[in-house]
């Protein structure tokens, strides 16, 4: 039978005696409007010009309070060109493949302009570009539009041009060979042939000059352990759709552990393959302190310390390989890790473990189990070039810098004044260096206290290469030329190297060798090209001194802190883009923060809590961190979070900037003060402090109101052993005193929808890691509008799409039903179910997309007074905004809570000073999408304007349209293959066949809507 589990979205659901939870549930207004303001003056009624509005001021309540945000658009003139240019059709998008790599995420893009603008990312789907964009590389769009750039080289900051530049530079490196002092070149991971051939070639020139690889969140460990083991310094490039059994000790591989993109692999093996009643998905175990994307995903997750985490890897290494190392594990974990062990053991080739625990020891073991189990998914065929940081050499240049040997110091990609947990000691350094100079996209917190302030141009206005794997080559190349007066690192190191030329030239150039086969031009077309790609000759190390020496690693003396990035900033090098700070984080749900994370049972001790307040927000404790060697981080905010291992607590780096950051994104507090020794792990103290701090949280705004069939889930044993009707239950209704399913009784005559093209989006929550990559890309593609953190708070946010998280009341889904089915008459009945309203400390996660159904027969549509909103033959749900005046009734009539009301004007709005108010930020909308005005209702629209550019492209070509062409920014966003959308009138397209698809199910059926959006019910390998 389908799930009957109570899901609820924040703890504070739990509590069956809250009024405000009761009441907010039930109350579309969270904040009194202030009508009286407005009907109360006459002037202003009388001296209104619009008859049908000023009919509708007088009609009540809730039309006055609409009115009284509802306003006309302004009217915009258009300037033709004078002359046209040849390569630019207006209204046509044009698109540019490029690749991208920023020593933290990396993608293979497709880069969409409009006369000129870059306004949109897409994923680049030729053969070989694997790497596909996730939510901070689909905003890095708007990154290019933000308006606290540096705009210009500055020389102890002041203005300079870049011939000065150039000659202080140069001036500085003869004076540090004349003197013997140190020239060191300090940079992100570049993965870059082009520019370490550059360096090479600096190096070459200057033999006082090192090369220094500096990363803000660091894989040190695991490099070094690889580079023990193979010789080489790099990181596996891990292939989960071969695993039918994966264990994660720690690594959070659905998020950001070892630079992420693994969601495409591991999706594949989530969706039930195979015959019919013996389908398969592949079973995931998930040892972790934090709740993460993939704890969520995980069959079986185990909250634990690192510290167990280690004593576990142990016992899964001796298990796999028959060895004997003693480990100290609590009896309930050793029985969790056993089972896993054994499982992992016997899938042999088929599974795959992985680790993000920083130390070489647990990485040297991560190493000798996928050699034992000769797994499928661990190659060393295309290693990851990213990520190569050597914690030990950064610690060195800080040490140098104090000592004064440091004589020249040249930064690009970096911001260690910001990053580095001791960054007082390199602030403290940089002033005893002769010359220091920061190519930076921003003056930022490092750039702003060097000699040199280099204005470095956005990857959107420059020309480069990546190799993010061996064997894989991709170019960037600018899709705009430079809006501001900046200069490529490389083209610094062309002129200090005294090489001619642009650094287009030289790319060309020393691309020749490594495109071999292929040409410039079909590179650049495709921007990806894969050779011949080398594997790593196989190695060995004292794996057993590793197990021993881990074996010992005791648990912290106080509370385990464990420090992580989160999906929405990650190490915080876009912390001025407003897209990035209103993402919702996909656990937690907040924005506009960041935040220490607890256990209920830690909160409770150290008196800490979390409540909904009476406008609808949540509000938390306070707490101070001290860490065991001293460093303190006051009024910390405090989320009790689910899932969090008992003794352990979370806190996300990236915040807490507050250089070139407009005041609103100044947000958080500085974690990396906290990330001593670049070890993720820090033993530490909490302390409540007085206060509460108001978050920016979206989880209890629109709650399931008791309708539990919203999601649906069964396990796969059921799933193969039981039919459709027992765990897709169909909601049934009375006629004529007989029970029909409720979708064969309707109240509205329905159309002919069989001619011409028919739109469904389809959402299978078993690929669906909650990612949000969907999320950016919808904003970017519908000029989606930032409403900052206290509109927010006021339970206004306006994501076309949300992707609600639900936890269960039970730790797995069987052990949900087996005990309902224990159930012995009516007192146990009452008693157990009471006792099942309460949430575990592991809960089980679900995520859901949800936007605009786009109903057949659609609520919204027939209480709309001006008929503002309607729906066509092809099944999308339209908005006419020019017509819509604001009442609201759709929203109150919407079962699925997805319509946004415009409380304010966004755009030219300096109450609202995100992008839309400045000319720069502003050219990143999109011309195909009208931007609303004030008082109009607005929701997703299912990317009409991509589905009509489609259907005139083929029309044009006197062509029909292929299954694929069809696309919506979240499904041409979705990396995982959980959003497929299409034409179901085309029979053989691949929507088409997922409608009659047994898991198939929609949301709320039994309320009649007809929805054009599908879902597909969860199946869990328990």
């Amino acid at each position: 039978m389908s799930s009957n589990k109570k899901y609820w979205k924040s703890v504070e659901e739990l509590d069956g005696n809250s009024s405000i939870v009761e009441a907010l549930k039930n109350n579309e207004f969270v904040e009194e409007i202030p009508t009286d303001e407005f009907l109360g003056n006459e002037g202003a009624l009388s001296a209104s010009s619009t008859t049908r509005r000023d009919f509708l001021k007088y009609v009540g309540f809730t039309t006055a309070a609409a009115t009284l945000a509802a306003c006309e658009g302004p009217v915009h003139l258009s300037i033709p060109y004078v002359v046209q240019p040849e390569q630019i059709i207006p209204g046509i998008a044009d698109y540019y493949a490029t690749s991208v790599f920023d020593g933290f995420d990396f993608a293979n893009l497709l880069v969409k302009t409009r006369e000129g603008r870059p306004i949109k990312i897409d994923n680049n789907k030729m053969a070989g570009a694997k790497f596909a964009a996730n939510a901070r590389i689909h905003a890095s769009i708007l990154s290019l539009y933000d308006s606290m750039r540096l705009k210009e080289p500055k020389i102890a900051g002041k203005p300079a041009t870049w011939i000065d530049v150039d000659s202080k530079i140069k001036s500085s490196l003869a004076e540090a060979k004349a003197k013997g002092g140190q020239v060191v070149l300090l940079t992100n991971t570049l993965a870059s042939p082009s520019t370490e051939k550059l360096i090479a070639e600096f190096l070459a020139k200057n033999a006082n000059a090192t090369h220094i690889v500096y990363d803000a969140v660091s894989e040190s460990e695991a490099l070094d352990a690889f580079e023990t083991v193979y010789g080489e310094r790099a990181l596996v490039d891990y292939d989960f759709s071969k695993a039918s059994v994966i264990v994660s000790v720690g690594a959070d591989f659905l998020g950001d552990w070892q630079g992420g993109s693994y969601d495409s692999g591991y999706a594949k093996g989530r969706i039930p393959q195979g015959p019919k009643g013996s389908q398969k998905i592949s079973r995931h175990f998930q040892l972790e302190a934090n709740m993460t994307l993939s704890g969520a995903a995980a069959d079986k997750r185990v909250a634990m310390s690192t510290a167990n985490q280690k004593q576990a890897l142990v016992l899964i290494y001796n298990t796999v390989v028959g060895a004997s190392v003693l480990v100290t594990l609590d009896a309930k974990f050793k029985a969790e890790v056993t089972k896993a062990a054994q499982q992992l053991k016997a899938a042999g080739s088929k599974g795959v473990l992985v680790s993000g625990i920083q130390d070489k020891n647990a990485q040297l073991l991560v190493l000798a189990i996928n050699q034992a189990l000769a797994s499928e998914s661990f190659s060393t065929i295309g290693t990851r070039q990213i990520r190569k940081g050597s914690s030990e050499k950064v610690a060195q240049l800080v040490a140098a810098m104090k000592a004064g040997t440091v004589h020249t110091l040249i930064m690009s990609g970096v911001n260690p004044a910001y990053t580095l947990p001791n960054s007082k000691d390199f602030v403290e350094g940089l002033k005893k260096v002769s010359l220091s100079a920061s190519f930076s996209l921003r003056e930022d917190e490092t750039a702003s206290i060097t000699t040199i302030a280099a204005a470095a141009p956005h990857y959107l206005e420059s020309w480069g290469d990546v190799s993010i794997t061996k064997g894989t080559y991709g170019l960037t190349q600018p899709t705009i030329r430079p809006l501001f007066n900046t200069k490529q690192f490389q083209e610094a190191l062309l002129s200090l190297n005294g090489i001619p030329g642009t650094y287009y030239d030289y790319l060309k150039a020393s691309s020749a060798s490594i495109i071999a086969g292929s040409t410039w031009n079909q590179v650049l077309h495709d921007g990806i090209f894969v050779g011949t790609i080398p594997s790593v000759s196989a190695g060995s190390a004292d794996y057993a001194a590793a197990a021993n020496a881990l074996a010992q690693s005791k648990a912290a003396p106080s509370l385990e802190l464990n420090i992580y990035t989160k999906t929405g900033l990650g190490d915080g090098q876009q912390a001025n883009n407003p897209w990035l700070q209103e993402f919702p984080d996909p656990i937690t749900r907040v924005s506009w923060d960041n935040y220490v994370t607890v256990s209920n049972a830690d909160a409770k001790l150290l008196l800490l809590s979390n409540e909904i307040v009476a406008n609808g927000g949540l509000n938390g404790s306070y707490a101070t961190i001290k860490t065991a060697d001293g460093v303190v981080l006051e009024n910390v905010p405090v989320i009790v979070q689910p899932g969090q291992a008992i003794g352990t607590v979370g806190l996300a780096l990236g915040y807490g900037k507050s250089a070139a950051l407009k005041e609103e994104m100044q947000v958080g507090l500085n974690a990396y003060s906290l990330y001593k020794g670049l070890n993720n792990v820090q033993s530490v103290t909490l302390t409540k402090v007085d206060g509460d701090h108001e978050f920016a949280c979206v989880q209890g705004q629109k709650t399931l109101m008791g309708r539990g069939d919203i999601i649906k889930e069964t396990t796969l044993e059921i799933f193969n052993t039981k039919d459709a009707e027992f765990w897709n239950e169909q909601p049934m209704v009375s006629l004529d005193h007989k029970e029909v399913r409720a979708t064969t009784v309707d109240l509205w005559d329905s159309f002919d929808r069989s001619v011409g093209h028919h739109f469904n989006l389809s959402i299978d929550l078993n690929a669906c890691t909650g990612c949000g990559a969907c999320v950016i890309a919808c904003h970017a593609e519908n000029n989606v509008p930032v409403v900052g953190k206290s509109e927010i708070r006021r339970s206004r946010d306006m994501h076309w799409l949300r992707i609600d998280r639900y936890y269960s009341s039970e730790e797995t889904f069987a052990g949900d039903n087996e005990r309902k089915e224990n159930i012995a008459g009516l007192s146990s009945s009452l008693s157990t179910f009471n006792e099942m309203e309460h949430a575990s400390d592991n809960p089980q996660v679900s995520f859901q997309p949800v936007m605009c159904q786009h109903c057949n027969h659609a609520p919204c549509e027939t209480v709309c007074p001006v008929a503002a909103t309607s729906h066509s033959r092809q099944g999308q749900n339209h908005m006419a905004y020019n017509r819509c005046v604001g009442t609201r009734y759709c929203a109150n009539n919407c079962p699925y809570k997805v319509r946004r009301f415009n409380w304010f004007l966004y755009n030219k709005n300096s109450e609202f000073d995100f992008h839309m108010n400045d000319d720069l930020g502003r050219m990143v909308l999109n011309p195909d999408v009208s931007v609303r005005s004030r008082g109009v209702m607005e929701k997703c629209s299912m990317c009409i304007q991509k589905t009509q550019a489609t259907i005139l492209a083929a029309k044009n070509e006197g062509r029909v349209i292929v299954d694929g062409e069809f696309q919506t920014a979240c499904s041409s966003a979705c990396n995982t293959g959980a959003m497929v959308f299409g034409d179901i009138n085309d029979k053989e397209s691949q929507v088409a066949k997922l409608v009659e698809d047994e898991r198939m199910y929609h949301l709320l059926e039994h309320v009649g809507t007809k929805p054009n959006v599908i879902y597909h019910v969860k199946v869990r390998n328990t």
